[in-house]
């Protein structure tokens, strides 16, 4: 079958271990079901793995890929949630939960192997290409807003780096969730965009804000990690889920225990909070924001769009 994997790791120049072309087809697992890829999302931990981050030599080649949609082999359409292993569901008791392509292939392929558990289905509302966008992204940006932040409707949330996958969800489900969404970007062109998807204000990167925020959402990590202590309220709440720029700078802890912030870590999602994701967009009209759609053979081109940050949203392939 056809399939985009990593060959090579390689840290400095990830994209020389990117290729296309056929590999074998999904192993059959003991609770296990294949899934018929139709769309499959691109994030930064797909060049990650290509850094070998998560992905070690002798696991190579891997199919790359944790966000898919397609139809099971009963037919049913489906969104996959991308952590295996989740509850023990689909693994031996010697294993421990991990996310597709780190240790299973993942759905930037015609087919893509997963415990039965982990299909959810599909709402007719989305298309498989807005579906694809949810369980990595939109899941994390879910689980920031909704389960780690404490906000409740009517506060303000403070969004850095708008652009990104993640960055682009925390503005749409904050703004649809009743939040007053206030994002940043060092580009014009991205803060307009924010704008466009439902973000309150925009401010450049670094800049001062009216008022300090109830809560800030931080992806980016030691290029606005400053700001973001800065800008939180006494007692406020800054979540983190990423540090794409970095991740050690300095810890402002003079600040942290001065004015009592909490920094809450946040990674992912679980299978629950994805089924309430996909609620939330169906009910709510709420709809990944997409940047680009383009055939899986020419995902060489989006990998290399997302290594330049030349994108608002996600990136998806179609099969």
């Amino acid at each position: 079958m056809f399939a985009v994997y990593a060959s090579a790791i390689d840290k400095d120049e990830p994209l020389k271990g990117l290729e296309t072309g056929e590999l074998p087809e999904p192993a059959a697992r003991e609770g296990w079901t294949t899934v018929s890829v139709r769309a499959a999302a691109l994030n930064h931990h797909d060049l990650w793995s290509l850094k070998g981050v998560g992905l070690p030599e002798d696991r190579l080649p891997m199919i790359l890929g944790c966000d898919g949609a397609g139809v099971d082999e009963d037919g049913n359409e489906v969104v996959i949630h991308a952590v295996i292993g989740e509850r023990g569901f689909g693994i031996s008791d010697r294993e421990r939960p991990t996310i597709l392509t780190e240790r299973y292939p993942g759905t930037f392929a015609e087919r893509v192997a997963v415990p039965r558990w982990n299909l959810l289905p599909k709402p007719a509302s989305l298309s498989f290409e807005e579906a694809a966008c949810l369980p990595t992204a939109w899941l994390t940006a879910y689980r920031m807003l909704f389960t780690r932040s404490g906000l409740r409707p009517g506060d303000t949330v403070l969004i850095q780096g708008a652009g990104g996958g993640v960055a682009t969800a925390l503005i749409a489900l904050g703004r649809a969730a009743g939040f007053r969404v206030w994002a940043t970007s060092r580009s014009e062109e991205k803060r307009v965009r924010a704008l466009e998807l439902g973000a309150h204000a925009v401010y450049e990167s670094g800049a001062r804000l009216p008022e300090r925020a109830d809560a800030v959402m931080e992806t980016v990590g030691a290029a606005t990690w400053a700001h973001t202590v800065a800008s939180v309220r006494e007692e406020g709440t800054i979540v983190i889920s990423g540090a794409t720029s970095g991740p050690n700078p300095p810890a402002a802890l003079t600040r942290v225990f001065f004015h009592q912030l909490r920094i809450v870590g946040s990674t992912m999602g679980s299978r629950d909070e994805l089924a309430a994701l996909l609620k939330f967009c169906d009910v709510a009209g709420v709809r990944p924001v997409v940047d680009s759609v383009r055939p899986l053979a020419e995902a060489p081109d989006g990998f290399a769009r997302m290594a330049a940050g030349d994108l608002v949203g996600k990136i998806v392939f179609t099969l």
